[in-house]
């Protein structure tokens, strides 16, 4: 009885070990993930934590060249949207719809929210911190060889075992948080593209 006990044990072991996965597989499989972002659309919440100050939250919705904002600074919203051609933000304070010709910097900086979590640990060394039933917890420690100065120098990444979507990413630089989260594939067109009837009675300022 003891031996098939032993057997059995071992049997499931080497089993799980079977299934174990490396920190680089689980990334590779995230990556794959995180590559359906420019046909499908991402949504996803990022937080700044400055001191003092507090947290301000930005919700963000992106397709293609498209792109919506939520920014809400301690019950104030502004929301943003973006065709890549013109910008709408509307203050819900004020009541006010503020419109302007899209700027590249604009588009570059909501693009690239997305696109730097496609081969996000490119440059890094990573290890994995620990694991629970739901997720993997990563440490992302700038390689030698990388020279981008932009890069932060440390990163953490916790990635989603059901989905291998990354659940959040956070950085910390010059005392500033920075936290990605709540990542979700698939946008509709119509949560993207503005609708001027929504808001036909605020207070137009057409600056362009």
């Amino acid at each position: 009885m003891k031996r098939a006990l032993i057997s059995i044990f071992a049997s499931l072991f080497f089993a799980s070990a079977l299934f174990a996965q490396t920190p680089e597989e689980i990334i590779a499989r995230m990556d794959q993930e995180t590559n359906r972002f420019d046909k499908e659309g991402v949504s996803m919440v990022m937080d700044m934590k400055i001191p003092i100050l507090g947290t301000f939250s930005t919700t963000m919705y992106t397709l293609g060249e498209k792109y919506k904002g939520v920014i809400d600074v301690k019950g104030n919203v502004t929301r943003i949207w973006s065709d890549g051609v013109t910008t709408w933000s509307h203050d819900a304070a004020k009541n006010e719809l503020t419109i302007t010709n899209a700027t590249p910097s604009e588009d570059n900086k909501a693009e690239s929210n997305v696109k730097t979590l496609n081969g996000i640990t490119e440059g890094y060394d990573v290890k994995m911190k620990k694991e629970t039933d739901e997720a993997w917890y990563f440490i992302c420690t700038k390689s030698k060889g990388n020279t981008k100065k932009d890069d932060p120098k440390k990163m953490d990444l916790v990635i989603s075992k059901s989905t291998y979507l990354p659940l959040s990413t956070s950085i910390k630089e010059k005392g500033i948080t920075i936290t990605m989260r709540d990542f979700s594939i698939g946008v509709t067109e119509e949560e993207v593209t503005f609708d001027p009837s929504r808001y036909a009675d605020a207070t137009i300022i057409d600056k362009r």
